[in-house]
């Protein structure tokens, strides 16, 4: 006689799934104020859209991954990071045109649910969306037996925010004889990570605990360093009409095709080449691989992970601020007459 059959023995673990959503509410109650309406578990998350401080509202959103930086996190064992590179990523994203983060969701999926590994990666969501003042107003975690390797996973994350119209960023408004910012990256954050980790492992034949003295740690560590937010340092700026023109978050296409994405078609932004720090993993990385200089361009930040462009009457305004949220800054270029493209310049 054929014994019965369970979801269980088809390799989905429903106490698990329980054990894991009980962690992960009181990781996201921690995250809630007042325009929370609803509890995780609901069906869907609910958020007020009372939105006293702004005469006409407009909603921003993104969603986003984390590539294959999840490949040095399975790697190096540790989880509690990834969650927050996540977060940081979308806030950025929204940030460029202007937007204060509203709420979160995430999106997690892995072969077997392991409800401790599942508690770290929404642990470091919480704490992002905490620095943020951002909810953590629901998701979703599937079990999806076969279908990802042994101990992974994969996230994506979905952000909502907020800015009023007149104080929307998009551009347009630049101009020849702008300045052009730049706020320095953490090292990779979460782009590039393909060709990093070829040259780090394939080519260079390192493993993930090798310390290199040229790091000053090990690759793992170099690696899983977070992407940084750069909400704090523009938070009060964006508030201030007219000053910012223009913001690129520097992600995949690295600053020759992220800056492009902002600029009006009759500007160009001429980059001063060594006006801001080299980081070493991109001089280690070019130099094992002889990466040419244009493709570690249109991958890397470089070290640039936010760039700012402002008329020259607001660069002091815009300095100070930055400065006093205790961020560096660098001047990197200007806007000239041009075709909406990133010139280089010695």
């Amino acid at each position: 006689m054929n014994q019965p059959i369970s979801y269980k023995d088809a390799g989905v673990d429903i106490d698990a799934a329980n054990a894991a959503t009980a962690r992960i509410k009181k990781l996201a109650r921690a995250t809630f104020n007042e325009h929370v309406l609803s509890e995780i578990g609901s069906f869907g998350g609910m958020f007020s859209a009372n939105f006293t401080d702004a005469r006409d509202p407009v909603l921003v959103a993104s969603c986003d991954g984390v590539g294959t930086k999840l490949k040095v996190a399975f790697a190096a064992g540790i989880h509690n990071t990834v969650g927050y590179d996540l977060v940081a990523h979308c806030v950025n994203d929204i940030l460029v045109q202007g937007a204060r983060p509203l709420f979160f969701l995430d999106y997690i999926a892995t072969g077997k649910l392991e409800p401790e590994i599942v508690a770290q990666i929404i642990e470091g969501m919480a704490r992002g969306c905490r620095e943020a003042d951002c909810a953590l107003l629901g998701g979703e975690t599937a079990e999806m037996p076969g279908f990802y390797a042994d101990g992974e996973y994969d996230v994506a994350g979905f952000i909502v925010g907020i800015v009023d119209r007149s104080r929307v960023i998009n551009g347009t408004r630049i101009t020849a004889g702008d300045v052009v910012l730049g706020l320095p990256s953490a090292g990779l954050h979460t782009n590039g990570y393909s060709l990093a980790r070829k040259l780090l492992f394939e080519t260079a034949g390192y493993q993930i605990d090798t310390h290199v003295a040229e790091l000053g740690c090990t690759v793992g560590e170099e690696l899983l360093k977070p992407h940084k937010s750069y909400l704090l340092p523009l938070a009060r700026l964006i508030e201030h009409q007219g000053v910012i023109k223009g913001l690129a978050h520097i992600t995949g296409g690295g600053l020759l095709e992220n800056i492009p994405r902002i600029l009006p078609s009759n500007v160009d932004v001429a980059l001063k080449e060594g006006s801001w720090p080299a980081l070493p993993v991109f001089d280690l990385l070019q130099k094992i691989g002889q990466v040419p200089r244009e493709e570690m361009l249109r991958t890397f930040n470089l070290g640039l992970g936010m760039v700012i462009i402002t008329s020259p009457e607001y660069v002091e305004m815009v300095k100070d601020q930055v400065r006093q949220a205790g961020e560096k800054h660098y001047l990197i270029g200007e806007v000239v007459d041009g075709e909406g493209m990133v010139r280089l310049e010695g």
